[in-house]
């Protein structure tokens, strides 16, 4: 984790209004850690910053916000992971617009296990509500950690299947919170959420006391897929949100997944449009498990601290030249490096810092000089 010292510079900017984590890793790339950002000049900052979030930089406006946190952070199953530290989950170091902080309740070593994310309609069918819990429960037993929405139906029966006869091994789940990591929604899983915190882990992009909005979810569900090796989905409507999760499995490369079921159901076209659109149709749990098994990470050493803008330019890193100068993905460059992902990931996070490579849509990466 993040200093105490760090930790702060970290909060302040992901806290001043108007900065999102594209303008922030912005910055970073031009001044490097968040301390050397908020000591450049400001002239420098006035320049570049929106007015609302500089004012509120220069201010002491924010203090009270940033103690919140970091007392929240003191928690016994509290932590503030940065994208600097080096539990970042590295696959989210690979979409297009990974969220400079996530606050996590609970265990803090799952973000980097291989991960399945299970979703499907709030309005879940009896059938398909088993199918999640069983799907997940032999996921889970196969040592992958079950990823969802702690939504009403599927979310919820997927969540239940990774816990149900868990011990604290390599398989439970994560939700991922489309509103602060201190509120609960839906209210009525209140106990669900606080198991999964004992058991699993919750986790938020979003500021303590974030209350539910319409815009936060598809935010939420680009980290649910982002998160997993792949994501299955069990039952969605045409205009069903887990649809919108899928797309962005896609765009993130990720292997997608569909349980087929009745023509005449409203809850199967979903599925079936998946399928239709090249989504694997599974009717058991191998059928996604073959898929995945050549996926699932090699363990690698450990991440290596983030490097500022100035170090990271000073020294010539070995994947550069690998990467030539074409769009190249993470497989791509673990293939010609024969490194583990998560050193390669490491890298590219530092390479992208020091303005040396530039992270572009669908998971790609392409070298700038």
């Amino acid at each position: 984790m993040s200093s105490d010292a760090g930790l702060e510079s970290w909060l302040r900017l992901t806290l001043a209004p108007g900065l999102g984590p594209a303008k922030i890793r912005e910055l970073l790339t031009r001044y490097g850690l968040p301390e050397q950002v908020l000591a450049a000049p400001s002239r420098e900052l006035a320049a570049a910053l929106p007015r609302t979030a500089y004012e509120a930089l220069q201010s002491a406006t924010l203090d009270a916000a940033v103690e919140q946190a970091r007392e929240w952070n003191d928690g016994a199953d509290s932590a503030i992971v940065t994208l600097g530290d080096a539990t970042y989950p590295s696959r989210l170091l690979e979409i297009a617009d990974p969220p400079t902080l996530l606050y996590v309740r609970g265990r803090v070593d799952l973000l980097n296990q291989p991960s399945l994310a299970i979703v499907g309609s709030r309005n879940a069918t009896a059938q398909g509500a088993r199918n999640a819990h069983r799907f997940a429960r032999a996921f889970r037993d196969a040592g992958l950690v079950i990823v969802s929405g702690l939504a009403l139906g599927i979310d919820a029966a997927a969540h239940r299947g990774a816990l149900d006869g868990a011990t604290d091994g390599p398989g439970s789940t994560l939700a991922i919170l489309g509103t602060g990591i201190d509120v609960t929604y839906p209210a009525r899983h209140a106990a669900l959420a606080a198991e999964i915190a004992a058991r699993g882990a919750l986790i938020s992009e979003f500021p303590l006391g974030t209350q539910p909005a319409a815009g936060h979810f598809p935010r939420r569900n680009r980290l649910i897929s982002g998160l997993c090796l792949g994501c299955l989905v069990v039952e969605a409507a045409l205009e069903s949100g887990s649809l919108i999760t899928a797309r962005a499995a896609l765009d993130q490369g990720r292997e997608v997944f569909a349980v087929p079921g009745s023509i005449h159901s409203p809850l199967s076209k979903g599925c079936h449009a998946l399928i239709k659109a090249g989504a694997k149709l599974v009717e058991s749990a191998d059928d996604v498990l073959s898929e995945l098994s050549a996926l699932l990470p090699h363990r690698g050493p450990a991440r290596p601290p983030v490097a500022s803008g100035a170090a990271a330019a000073g020294q010539e890193s070995p994947l550069l030249a690998l990467m030539g100068y074409d769009p190249v993905d993470l497989e791509a460059l673990r293939a010609r490096a024969g490194w583990p992902a998560e050193r390669i990931a490491a890298e590219l996070l530092q390479l992208e810092l020091a303005g040396q490579v530039s992270a572009l849509a669908g998971g790609l990466y392409q070298r700038l000089h």
